[in-house]
């Protein structure tokens, strides 16, 4: 998009010129004291283009004069300095994310490739120092540098497993590392995010024989476990079995086993349609025992 300082320059040129020039069969003729006062304001044009300008959201302005840092910084909105010896210079202040990725190795010597994502931000009181230190490479002078710096100096104190089952302990000592690094330059560490690990093949067959094999040695103890269970049910099961059969045989007398037979024959009689059975077994009860006596 062209800026708006340009379209109106361009807008006053064309207008003036159209307005100072003529055309005759003589050629083209000039208005030289037209031609002045346009002249003239186009300077003053140019010089107001040169001290009004806008501080955009999410920026700061830093003052230059003859293009060193004043130290004073403009908010957002519309600023005003001295034209031809003031010029402003835009910082981004905004949160920024910033993802790279550094190889380093573990404690145990394994290949680590490492995927960290950086929110960060150029603190709006520090803008002033940072340009003045940095200008607007600091992501390239100071940022990038500091992150691979940072992840090879934490991930060399784990080994390469702790790493995965120890993450947001990782996670948190290479923020603390980066707020140590950078934080003196202006720049403000938000978050840091481990996005992935990596390792060499070899190592990650090695991690899934060893989960596999701690899955069944899991399963194998928890069907051991069931076994006993099952098998203290059934002991228990079997005791109170052998339990009430003692108990019966004591409540068992002589009186009680005639009772019985009598509950039997009288269950018997209850049921006889009448008709003597052709075949009386032996210890069957007979439903016209007592038939004929007194």
């Amino acid at each position: 998009m062209v800026p708006l300082k340009v379209i109106i320059f361009l807008v006053v040129l064309l207008t003036g010129l159209w307005r100072n020039t003529s055309f005759g069969r003589g050629g083209f003729s000039y208005n030289k004291k037209g031609l002045g006062t346009f002249a003239a304001t186009i300077i003053i044009i140019l010089l107001l283009f040169s001290a009004v300008g806008i501080v955009p959201a999410g920026y700061r302005g830093v003052v230059l004069r003859f293009g060193g840092v004043t130290g004073k910084v403009l908010n957002e909105g519309i600023y005003l300095v001295t034209p031809l010896a003031e010029s402003v210079e835009l910082m981004n202040v905004q949160t920024m994310a910033y993802t790279v990725s550094a190889s380093s190795a573990s404690k145990d010597l394994q290949d680590v490739k490492t995927e960290v994502t950086l929110n960060y931000a150029v603190e709006s009181t520090k803008v002033a120092r940072v340009y003045q230190e940095l200008r607007q490479d600091y992501l390239k002078r100071v940022v990038y540098p500091a992150v691979q710096e940072s992840v090879k100096a934490v991930t060399a104190n784990f080994e390469a497993e702790k790493l995965i089952t120890e993450r947001p302990v990782v996670k948190e000592k290479i923020e603390t590392y980066l707020m140590e690094r950078i934080q003196k330059y202006g720049i403000q560490v938000q978050t840091v995010s481990i996005t992935d690990f990596q390792f060499s093949s070899e190592f990650t067959k090695a991690i899934e024989a060893k989960v596999t094999a701690s899955q069944y040695a899991l399963k194998a103890e928890r069907d051991l476990a069931r076994i006993k269970i099952e098998a203290s049910q059934k002991i228990e099961s079997a005791k109170a079995e052998a339990e009430a059969l003692r108990l019966q045989r004591q409540n068992v007398t002589e009186d009680l086993i005639a009772l019985r037979q009598i509950e039997v024959q009288r269950l018997a009689v209850e049921k006889w349609n009448g008709v003597l059975p052709s075949t009386i077994t032996g210890g069957a009860p007979v439903p016209f025992i007592g038939v004929g006596s007194k």
